[in-house]
């Protein structure tokens, strides 16, 4: 039988106000293979969204082809929606839903396939990057997924063990490089983030790639509502030694504080325990360079790969 380890993965927290502490469920089976509940139910959500799509089109007497013609897609893509291989953008259901005339019998799945785009552990700090009006971002192994770019995502996701199948790599990818319309949201949230230096210096992927990262977070540095600061190898003090976290403000005013390790997360509510993240965040961020300094720092390094 599988035994749950923990439960509530990705869930967004309770609305009164307490202490709520959402870890990443984990199921193992007897086979030593690891689930989320999650991930299975959001598997289950896009595989019957493909069978919804593949019994309208069927209905409007379109083969693969020509549906997909229509859609600006290969039949194979179209086939891979219809199995539950892959998962469309919200504008490729609406897209889908006008071609077949369903009349929002597939727009409706928009927001349940768009969710089951992340990892189970992962959903909720989707659904807040989509509210924040803040966000402040500490991080000290790789660079944060909002900063990354398509190249530095696949050298990433491509080195997890176990591996992960080249499906689900491109899920990631699409779904990581959605979340990067948050740079362009109106009104423009503000935007923080520290990271170590020693994230700055690691070439996973290769210099090539390193090379293309850094320049990302240079023009990014560059927007009137985001900040990027380093915090150097040779600093004898730092607030982040108990690892990497994100606080976010939603647009209630409500503030949450995510953590992840080890395909486990915590989305944590408690006002005091949000406080005291917050404030040790601009502790880290005074022991760090100046965004200025910061981004004079990242185009030495850039100079010198």
């Amino acid at each position: 039988m599988a035994e749950r380890r923990d439960a509530d993965a990705g869930g967004l927290p309770g609305e009164d106000g307490g202490a709520v502490l959402s870890l990443g469920g984990v199921w193992e089976s007897d086979d030593g293979a690891v689930r989320r509940p999650e991930d299975e139910a959001g598997k289950g959500v896009v595989c019957a969204f493909g069978k919804n799509m593949k019994t309208l089109r069927l209905r409007e007497g379109l083969d693969r082809e020509e549906f997909g013609r229509r859609l600006g897609y290969s039949a194979s893509t179209v086939a891979s929606y219809e199995q539950g291989r892959r998962i469309p953008s919200a504008r490729t259901i609406d897209q889908a839903d006008e071609v077949l005339g369903a009349e929002g019998l597939l727009s409706v799945w928009k927001d349940e396939v768009e969710r089951a785009q992340y990892p189970g552990f992962f959903q909720g700090m989707a659904k807040l990057e989509k509210e924040a009006i803040e966000l402040l971002a500490y991080d000290t192994l790789v660079v944060k997924g909002l900063l990354q770019t398509e190249e530095y995502m696949r050298a990433l996701l491509g080195m997890r063990r176990p591996p992960l199948d080249s499906e689900t790599i491109e899920q990631r990818v699409a779904a990581r490089l959605a979340r990067q319309d948050i740079f362009d949201r109106r009104p423009a949230p503000l935007l923080s983030f520290v990271m170590e230096e020693s994230v700055l210096r690691r070439p996973y992927g290769g210099k090539s790639v390193l090379r293309a990262q850094l320049e990302q977070i240079l023009l990014i540095g560059q927007k009137r509502n985001v900040e990027i600061q380093v915090m150097p190898l040779d600093r004898e003090e730092s607030a982040g030694v108990d690892g990497p976290f994100t606080v976010v403000t939603r647009d209630d005013g409500k503030k949450f504080v995510y953590a992840e390790a080890q395909g486990t997360s915590a989305l944590e509510t408690d006002p005091k325990q949000a406080a005291l993240a917050a404030a040790r965040y601009g502790i880290i961020r005074s022991q760090a360079l100046t965004p200025r300094e910061s981004l004079e720092f990242i185009e030495r390094l850039l100079g010198s790969l």
